[in-house]
């Protein structure tokens, strides 16, 4: 999935809005070079694969990087989940899309979601997040569009 120029700004605003509010983060992602890579099904279930040895699909892959390098950090998000999730159920695309990015960013900031304790502080971070992009209107408006380069 590729970003046109407005969506790519929109994308940046809105991660902007995240590092502007870290402190109700876990003091936020680290600071660096963020990278988000929008993948498909097949593309995200090879990283799995290659890097945490489980061929499935799934919705996020975050990596961490070396801030005493500049690097955040990069987070890997299915293009294709987002889509089938949300038109299964009945939720816009946009939004599902940003949920994930949020997830990884979470992720970098410190979150984890493999208990089921810190599974629920994950979700209510997540939900914090969106909140917080909805009021700042910092939704990007993806769209997808299946075969698009």
């Amino acid at each position: 999935m590729r970003l046109d120029r407005k969506c790519r700004a929109a994308l940046v605003r809105a991660i902007g809005v995240l590092d502007e509010n870290r402190a109700k983060f876990l003091g936020g992602c680290p600071a660096g070079e963020l990278s988000i890579v929008f993948l498909s099904d097949a593309a995200l279930a090879r990283l799995h694969d290659e890097f945490l040895n489980d061929p499935t699909t799934t919705d996020v892959i975050t990596f961490e990087g070396a801030p005493e390098f500049g690097a955040a950090g990069e987070v890997c998000v299915s293009a294709d989940t987002a889509a089938n999730y949300a038109r299964a159920h009945g939720r816009e695309f946009a939004e599902e899309l940003m949920l994930y990015v949020v997830h990884g960013w979470l992720h970098l900031a410190g979150y984890d979601d493999l208990q089921p304790a810190k599974k629920r502080r994950m979700r209510a971070a997540e939900n914090r997040a969106m909140t917080l992009l909805r009021k700042a209107g910092a939704l990007p408006g993806f769209a997808f569009r299946k075969g698009a380069k």
